[in-house]
């Protein structure tokens, strides 16, 4: 990705209200921004970890879920989940499904970076391994998928922020990713949903 790379910039209610470059938007105080997640499974129903890359500006080296990133402006979240997946993990889904759309979090490291983010959870299912642009991600595992949100649960895995937080909501959406209802995409920030015009 190019160092011009540009983020999607919000207000309160989740409008988009301009941008701003990737490589200087996170900073202690850090502006809200659309982002998303993804936690992609394979037909066995393991969960793909990823570590993010020990360089990266906000949490480095720590375990995460499967991809994260920010839509470029007018790209749509799914669009951006598929574009993020080929570049950091050389993967391909066959389905991207919205689960959660109306996460958000606010995160601080201990040096004061900030992370602030409405961050839709998206499930993907792929076939093959990965294969880790190390320019992004450090390491990557499957697990199955009880045995990691229990370990998260359990504080038994070091796991990023926003991944602690979403693991419990995921969870009680049963104890099966594949059963997971569809989000509904009302319930994204006006920037996200489909047919927006900004």
């Amino acid at each position: 990705m190019t160092l011009d790379e540009h983020v999607v910039l919000l207000n309160a209610a989740g409008e988009a209200v301009g941008t701003a470059p990737k490589a200087v938007v996170h900073g202690t105080d850090t502006p809200l921004h659309l982002a998303f997640s993804c936690y992609v499974f394979d037909d066995e129903g393991r969960v793909l970890l990823s570590r993010r890359a020990s360089h990266k500006a906000t949490w480095p080296g720590v375990w995460t879920n499967s991809v994260c990133g920010h839509p470029l402006p007018g790209e749509a979240p799914a669009d951006a989940v598929a574009r993020r997946l080929s570049y950091e993990l050389g993967l391909t889904a066959g389905h991207i499904e919205l689960i959660l759309p109306g996460f958000a979090y606010r995160a601080v490291m201990p040096d004061g970076t900030v992370e602030h983010e409405m961050c839709p959870v998206y499930r993907a299912v792929v076939a093959g391994d990965p294969r880790p642009n190390p320019d992004e991600v450090g390491d990557a595992r499957w697990m199955p998928w009880k045995e990691f949100a229990d370990d998260v649960t359990s504080g038994l895995l070091a796991i990023s922020p926003w991944c602690g937080e979403q693991v419990p909501l995921l969870t009680a959406l049963g104890p099966d990713p594949s059963a997971w209802p569809a989000g509904d995409p009302a319930g994204l920030p006006p920037a996200a949903r489909p047919g927006r015009t900004t």
